[in-house]
């Protein structure tokens, strides 16, 4: 094991992160009662220019007047993209009146890691002006061929950074790629297109500490397809993955909660290597199978999951 080690700057449960556009308020009070982990805000994509000022004004009122916390939930706004006239005002206004109410701020297409860092500066300056004691988060969109290009460096920003979200719809058009559903797969592809951005992104989060979270599937009316989509995230290491309708927040809660026989299997591997070490053997045997350390830290892998769900379960 390398002697440089990144561990896990900010742990939360995010197994699903519910997209609400900051335009449609009725859908605030729903989002609030779901059973999201996550909740986004959103005042980029989901809302048209003519009601971006709007929308700014809805998301403060919201993040003020609903009790957000007690309902178990983290709260994010994702702001407008660096290259808009939007982008400052989103940041300004939402962290002079409500910072003390939010958890992290989602960055757009997030391409190199001086990104993050006029966002990062920002944040601080207006943390400290206000005397917030909260201290808010952010979480990076790899969209683009640039930020793909760059995800290694842009995981290794320090600060702030928390997460990297894989936001496939614009990464497809970035790269000009043929494809016929948002995170859906392309039948004239033999096997997964988006296998490598997924991976490539999630090794770089795994190696600075960062969770690597999977974006949207557009298809709400396919819940197999979204199924599947999030198990092959799940297989590669990923931690959660987006709602883009009421629909799909149990399919992810269920998609990354280890189940019952994984949890009773991870804690008979520890059982089973307690008890080998005891005998002076650095490995056993389980189920036919040969385990090791590395079956260990798999297992507790495993663990640490459940914990931090049954934790979130508790009431405040």
């Amino acid at each position: 094991m390398s002697h440089t080690l990144h561990h896990l700057r900010k742990p939360r449960v995010q197994r699903s992160e519910l997209a609400v556009p900051g335009s449609n308020v009725a859908m605030f009070e729903k989002a609030a009662a779901s059973a999201a982990d996550f909740i986004f805000l959103d005042l980029e994509d989901a809302v048209a220019p003519p009601d971006k000022e709007q929308a700014r004004k809805n998301v403060i009122q919201a993040l003020n007047e609903i009790d957000w916390k007690g309902r178990g939930k983290t709260m994010s706004v994702r702001i407008n993209g660096l290259d808009t006239h939007y982008m400052y005002r989103d940041v300004v206004d939402v962290m002079e009146q409500a910072g003390d109410k939010l958890d992290t701020i989602l960055v757009p297409k997030v391409g190199v890691p001086a990104d993050l860092y006029m966002v990062e500066a920002m944040v601080s300056q207006i943390e400290t002006a206000k005397g917030f004691k909260t201290r808010v988060g952010l979480e990076a969109l790899i969209e683009t061929a640039l930020g793909m290009a760059n995800v290694e460096a842009i995981a290794a920003f320090p600060g702030r950074l928390e997460a990297l979200h894989f936001g496939v719809a614009d990464y497809a058009a970035s790269l000009k790629a043929r494809t016929t559903n948002i995170g859906g797969l392309n039948p004239d592809y033999p096997g997964d297109q988006w296998h490598f951005g997924l991976s490539r992104m999630v090794v770089a989060c795994r190696a600075y500490g960062l969770r690597p979270i999977d974006g949207p599937f557009g298809d709400f009316k396919d819940p197999e397809g979204y199924k599947l989509a999030a198990r092959r995230g799940a297989a590669l290491g990923i931690e959660g993955k987006w709602a883009i309708h009421p629909s799909q927040i149990d399919l992810a809660n269920e998609v990354f909660s280890p189940n019952p026989k994984e949890v009773e299997k991870a804690q008979r591997i520890i059982a089973a290597l307690k008890e080998a070490e005891a005998q002076g053997k650095g490995a056993a045997s389980l189920d036919g199978k040969m385990i090791d350390a590395a079956s260990e830290r798999m297992a507790r892998n495993v663990l640490l999951v459940n914990d931090a769900i049954e934790r979130a379960r508790m009431p405040a």
